[in-house]
């Protein structure tokens, strides 16, 4: 069984901003691989059961806030006793990124965003996937009004079709793994970037 947490902020305030796209890419795999499912509270967030292929995954949003969805990942990991290394693959927005690129790790360090450092503190390991999905830079804006803000048109173009790649990059890291998927849409991050 895997897990796979899409990170962002729960209320009507935060549909549809930058910091939720791992929400995004939740209800796009909830849509195509549990259709008519009823998420379920549990684990301080919303779940869903879902077959990816042969395997069974929950999905599962955080509704701690962002600063603090290691407690809800944590209490799933826990509960299933699943090996953060290899059964959890967790989904955020990262402004180091361009829009419209998506980039696997099999591990890593937070990178400064607030929702991968308190899941690193409350499993006490760095060792998990993460797929992060670009948001672009805020330029002048500051970070926290400009992640909490909603895409520009332009960025949209480039990010819808991004929402999709992640989540056919989750499926692959299900059923193929961590190494394939990387391979495969890792690849596919460095040219958009070079064109």
């Amino acid at each position: 069984m895997k897990l796979i947490a899409g990170l962002g902020n729960p209320g009507p305030q935060y549909d549809h901003t930058r910091h939720n796209v791992g929400f995004v890419v939740l209800d796009r795999l909830a849509r195509r691989h549990a259709p008519g499912a009823i998420a379920r509270s549990r684990f301080q967030g919303a779940t869903i059961d879902a077959s990816l292929g042969d395997e069974k995954v929950v999905l599962l949003k955080p509704l701690t806030f962002m600063n603090r969805s290691g407690q809800s990942v944590a209490e799933a990991v826990t509960f299933y006793k699943l090996n953060a290394a290899t059964d959890l693959l967790v989904i955020v927005d990262d402004v180091a990124l361009p829009c419209g690129s998506i980039r696997l790790r099999a591990e890593g360090s937070a990178g400064g965003h607030n929702g991968l450092g308190d899941i690193e503190q409350k499993l006490g390991t760095i060792e998990y996937a993460r797929l992060r999905i670009g948001i672009d830079g805020p330029g002048q804006i500051p970070q926290k009004d400009y992640v909490l803000g909603r895409f520009r048109p332009d960025q949209l173009e480039l990010v819808e079709p991004a929402l999709d790649e992640a989540a056919e990059a989750a499926w692959c890291w299900v059923n193929d793994g961590i190494t394939t998927a990387m391979n495969r849409f890792n690849r596919k991050t460095e040219s958009i970037r070079s064109s």
